[in-house]
């Protein structure tokens, strides 16, 4: 199984938490991020300056894993996501539904702690490797 890590995860990484260190260990080589969760940690490195160790942190990661970009698959699964969930009337903020897009066009299972904003997607297979 291959895993798609969601920004949390990829902080809480970041910042040393042995249980979710021990995962990044435990599947190398199958874990990928998409641009979008990328993009939320580069503006969390930023905030820190360029020349912080955040930065260099989110760079070493990026070195470990796959990344993902948007592409036009991703694109449309996005939008068929989006109109699934105005008719249902539910909402996931548009990241995290980029990120859902891109683990389902991948076939990939999200990891994230924050299970909320992903429970209403149909068909996307969680993990939150932050619970003890």
């Amino acid at each position: 199984m291959s895993f798609l890590v969601d920004t949390d995860i990829c902080s809480a990484y970041l910042k040393g938490d042995n249980r979710v260190h021990g995962r990044f260990v435990q599947h190398g080589g199958q874990l990928h991020v998409s641009a979008a969760a990328a993009g939320q940690l580069f503006t969390w490195a930023l905030m820190a300056g360029r020349s912080s160790s955040r930065m260099q942190g989110l760079l070493n990661l990026l070195r470990d894993v796959t990344f993902l970009d948007v592409n036009r698959a991703v694109s449309e699964k996005f939008g068929d996501l989006r109109v699934q969930q105005i008719k249902s009337g539910h909402h996931t903020p548009d990241v995290d539904l980029l990120i859902a897009a891109t683990a389902m066009v991948y076939n990939l299972t999200v990891v994230t702690h924050n299970q909320k904003h992903f429970a209403t997607v149909p068909g996307l297979r969680l993990q939150d490797w932050l619970i003890s």
